[in-house]
């Protein structure tokens, strides 16, 4: 029997999957063969969920993703994971771009169209995300060249470090102490006492 599966993602966890799952539901997707997950598009190895649904996927089944981009931000991988589908029997319906919805009946024509304009915007997708990546290093540039630091803020040490070091060092405390007379956290104070040895 041939099942259709929803897949739906976004690239942080602080970001909202509600609009894709209204998408969905609207779709007709039943919720049981719904996978979701909060990760990057950078990698298909680091999402779980995409794994566990490309394993379930059968040839006949259909698979419904809001748009290209949930399938990754990379171009070839992108076009490599739409043609494994295709290639497996697999239907795919892209709701916000039916053009490129693959079905297995779909003739010699439409097949040529789907996989021209699929490599039209996997290119322009993975261009953008290069042109995006260009002005992010442009941009650290121009901060660093008007003394912008960037990183975690260096941490100081205390007013009392020698004098607690000192006697750290003579065997007069535990490190359990000194870094709790210093009011720092346990690896803080090993962390700056490496800093010191370097």
């Amino acid at each position: 029997m041939n099942r259709t599966y929803g897949y739906c993602r976004v690239s942080s966890k602080n970001q909202n999957l509600e609009k894709q799952l209204f998408v969905m539901k609207e779709a007709g997707v039943d919720e049981r063969f719904l996978f979701t997950e909060k990760e990057s598009g950078k990698s298909f190895s680091d999402r779980p969920q995409y794994q566990i649904l490309k394993n379930a996927l059968r040839s006949g089944d259909t698979l419904y993703v809001t748009s290209l981009d949930r399938f990754g931000r990379n171009y070839s991988q992108i076009v490599e994971e739409y043609s494994y589908m295709v290639n497996n029997g697999i239907n795919i319906v892209i709701l916000d771009m039916p053009m490129l919805s693959a079905k297995q009946d779909d003739d010699l024509m439409q097949r040529f169209t789907q996989n021209l304009v699929l490599q039209i915007l996997s290119f322009v997708a993975e261009t953008e995300r290069l042109h995006i990546k260009e002005r992010q290093k442009d941009g650290i540039m121009v901060a660093k060249s008007k003394g912008v630091k960037f990183g975690r803020k260096r941490i100081e040490k205390p007013s009392n470090w020698n004098e607690i070091i000192s006697k750290w060092k003579n065997g007069e405390m535990t490190g359990v102490r000194a870094y709790t007379e210093l009011g720092l956290k346990e690896t803080t104070f090993y962390k700056l006492l490496r800093e010191e040895k370097a």
